[in-house]
């Protein structure tokens, strides 16, 4: 580095490669003064001016603000502030179209001044050398200082970490883009105040050796350098002019004959580069405690009557400065937000200047014609002549555009420094410098979306592996509390009560995988309550039956079918148990006396497997017509039937009925009736019912018994039955009617 040293102190100069000789077109604007552009009425302020993200707002809409009073807030990082170019009233908080390429919108702060342009407070610090390093870096970061070359990169993160091994700081005064003159006219009028901010630096990065280039075609600013570099460490380099000698990996070729190693930094070789613009904003803010709020902006072209170069307050639309430097516009006039190399067309002009502005350039069509329709590559090789990079650019044109960007990247992609030399000498007039900046774009988001999904990724196996930990040290809990408690278990001389529930658990879920299962609970007595319940429900529904039936016989209710069928069973059950209780001498006698009758009709109307439903009406309707009969014949009749029937049996009816019957009981006495008369029967067997007495064989069957097969129809049967039983009780009473003549010609 000693050598490297010596030798540029004897004024030996580089080169680099590539490099074009445009139409500088400077002196438009570089022979009058820098003036102020004024106040404009409003003011746009975005909040994001830098290349990283943006500060938190520490304003709302209404506030009243000073001059250079913060408006966002910073942080560590690539964090810096943007300040309040005026006092005034903060008016709104919104989206706004901001100076970018994209012509996208971003957060703006609405600043409406108050016209008085009062400072805030102010804490200039003329001692600077009393400054400890770590302040100085805040200072420059707290008035919100970024590159003013174009990058925007801030300058205290530049600055921090490998900066202070900086042995060669270059000023970067060359500025070879064609029509912009802003560093050209800043070195001519405030040298002294680049002194000043070079000596700041000079105790922050300690470097052994500042350099500060010029070209060539600046003679003004070289001389006035000149006079103000009094240090015998500062140099200032006049070089030869050529575009791109502003880059910064230019620069240091030029003036150092070192080259940053592809993907390298320069700070990495002990260099630092800092724009002259940037160096002029550090002092303002070390030693006058000013932030950023204002830049010298080159206003150019021949659509402008007053080119020249102007002070502007950032966040001053771009409309109002072309209307305060009387633009003379032509029909779809055009205006270019930096140079012709580099710059880019502003979307429409309510457009905020910004800290990367230097240059609005508005020229005229015979100025400088808009580039034609592309044509195809004819590979003529004067792109990669002219790369200062020592690029590839029409093999990178070619991956860029079918979006081949893993070849792009091979061929360094990223070593380009987009200034536009490639595009200025095409012959086929192709946009080279847009299709490298999608593909920088696209593979930037690719790489943000794959860290983003890569982050992601990490959280997810940390969590994983604090909850494998977590688990871990919960086993480990468990099984040392287990063994704490079987020793002292097991000192005690008990069982251990955990240990055991657990083995009975475990021994019950064997059981269950291997398909066994323990016995069902005894239910038996909750069955038999169960059915005791339903029977005594079916006894107080059979006793409100019997009650119907009753009003159906006297002829009050209507006959309900279903309770006339309950009312048929309980009464056949209590006839029943009168018989029963008649014992069966009354029974066998009644037999032998009527032996050559038929029996009646009632007994042989009623198959096992009748409609219970209908033979319940036929005889809930023919117990009520006999009644009817009996009363109309008289109590005697009734008493005292003919002499020839006295042996017989009474009527089931007569004896069934006691005045003081259960009709709960007599329902459930009837069930159990008739369930043991079905058993009874289906003992008995065919021969009992298919054989009358002795004295009857030779005898017909009774109608009835012959006209029901086996298959009889129950409904039919249960027809059957009630017409018998109605013409049983007619004649009946016809013979009551008849008997008491027959008893009186017996007496006599």
């Amino acid at each position: 580095m000693q050598h490297l040293l010596e030798r540029i102190k004897a004024g030996t100069l580089w080169d680099f490669h590539g490099g074009i000789h445009p139409p500088e077109n400077k002196h438009q604007s570089s022979l009058t003064p820098v003036v102020d552009a004024g106040l404009p009425p409003q003011l746009i302020i975005p909040v994001r001016q830098h290349a990283g993200p943006a500060g938190e707002l520490l304003v709302r809409v209404g506030d009243r603000v000073k001059k250079g009073q913060p408006l966002t807030g910073f942080d560590k990082g690539r964090i810096v502030p943007v300040h309040a170019s005026t006092s005034g009233t903060v008016t709104a908080i919104e989206q706004h179209t901001v100076a970018h390429p994209s012509g996208l919108d971003d957060l703006c702060v609405i600043l409406t001044p108050d016209g008085e342009d009062a400072w805030g407070p102010r804490d200039g610090r003329p001692d600077y050398w009393n400054l400890e390093r770590g302040e100085l870096l805040a200072r420059i970061q707290q008035a919100g200082i970024a590159g003013l070359g174009g990058a925007v990169f801030p300058t205290h993160s530049k600055l921090d970490g490998r900066g202070q091994l900086t042995e060669i700081l270059i000023v970067n005064g060359l500025e070879c883009e064609p029509y912009i003159t802003t560093d050209d006219r800043l070195m001519q009028e405030y040298a002294d105040e680049i002194m000043d901010g070079i000596r700041v630096l000079k105790h922050l990065l300690k470097p052994k050796l500042t350099l500060i280039g010029v070209e060539d075609n600046k003679p003004a600013a070289i001389e006035s350098l000149n006079r103000h570099a009094t240090d015998p460490d500062v140099l200032v380099k006049s070089v030869p002019t050529k575009y791109p000698s502003g880059g910064a990996k230019q620069t240091i070729e030029l003036l150092t004959g070192r080259q940053v190693a592809k993907g390298g930094r320069a700070v990495d070789m002990g260099i630092m580069v800092l724009n002259v613009a940037t160096v002029f904003a550090i002092k303002r803010a070390i030693i006058d405690g000013e932030p950023l709020i204002e830049r010298i902006v080159t206003l150019t072209g021949d659509a402008f009557k007053k080119p020249g170069n102007a002070w502007v307050r950032l966040g001053t639309p771009v409309r109002w400065l072309l209307q305060r430097f009387e633009l003379q516009p032509e029909a779809d006039q055009r205006v270019i937000m930096g140079g012709p190399m580099m710059g880019f067309t502003l979307p429409h002009a309510m457009v905020p200047v910004v800290k990367a502005t230097n240059c609005l350039l508005s020229p005229t069509r015979a100025e400088l014609p808009p580039p034609g329709p592309e044509q195809a590559c004819i590979r003529c090789s004067a792109c990669a002549d002219a790369c200062p990079a020592t690029l590839l650019p029409q093999e990178l044109y070619w991956y860029s555009r079918v979006k081949e960007y893993d070849k792009a990247e091979k061929l360094n992609l990223f070593d380009c420094i987009e200034c536009g030399a490639c595009a200025w000498v095409c012959p086929s007039e192709i946009p080279l410098v847009q299709y490298y900046k999608i593909a920088k774009d696209d593979i930037r988001e690719a790489r943000a979306e794959a860290e983003k999904a890569e982050r992601a990724k990490q959280r997810f196996e940390a969590k994983q592996a604090r909850f494998e930990r977590d688990k871990a040290a919960r086993e480990a809990r468990h099984a040392e509390a287990a063994a704490q408690r079987r020793q002292a278990m097991t000192a005690a001389g008990g069982e251990d009560p955990v240990a055991a529930a657990l083995a009975r658990l475990k021994a019950k879920q064997e059981t269950t995988q291997a398909g066994t299962s323990e016995p069902a609970p005894d239910n038996g007595a909750m069955i038999a309550a169960r059915e005791a319940r339903k029977q005594e429900a079916l006894a107080r529904r059979a006793a409100k039956a019997t009650e119907a039936a009753d009003g159906v016989e006297s002829g009050a209710v209507e006959v309900d079918p279903k309770k006339a069928a309950v009312a048929a069973a309980l009464a056949r059950a209590k006839a029943k148990k009168a018989a029963q209780a008649a014992g069966g001498d009354a029974v066998s006698e009644t037999a032998q006396g009527h032996r050559d009758e038929a029996p009646p009709a009632s007994v042989l109307a009623e198959p096992a497997d009748a409609d219970p439903k209908k033979a319940a009406v036929a005889a809930a309707i023919a117990r009520a017509k006999a009644k009817k009969a009996a009363q109309a014949a008289g109590d005697d009749a009734l008493s005292e039937p003919p002499r020839e029937h006295r042996d017989e049996a009474p009527p089931a009816s007569t004896l069934a009925e006691p005045a003081d019957a259960d009709p709960k009981k007599a329902a459930v006495a009837a069930a159990i009736a008739r369930a043991k008369a079905r058993k009874a029967a289906q003992a008995a067997g065919d021969d009992a019912v298919s054989e009358p007495p002795q004295e009857h064989r030779d005898e017909a069957p009774p109608a009835s018994t012959q006209a029901e097969p086996a298959d009889a129809d129950p409904k039919k049967a249960a027809v059957a039955a009630a017409i018998a039983r109605a013409k049983a009780r007619k004649l009946a009473a016809e013979a009551a009617a008849s008997s008491p003549s027959s008893s009186t010609d017996k007496s006599h």
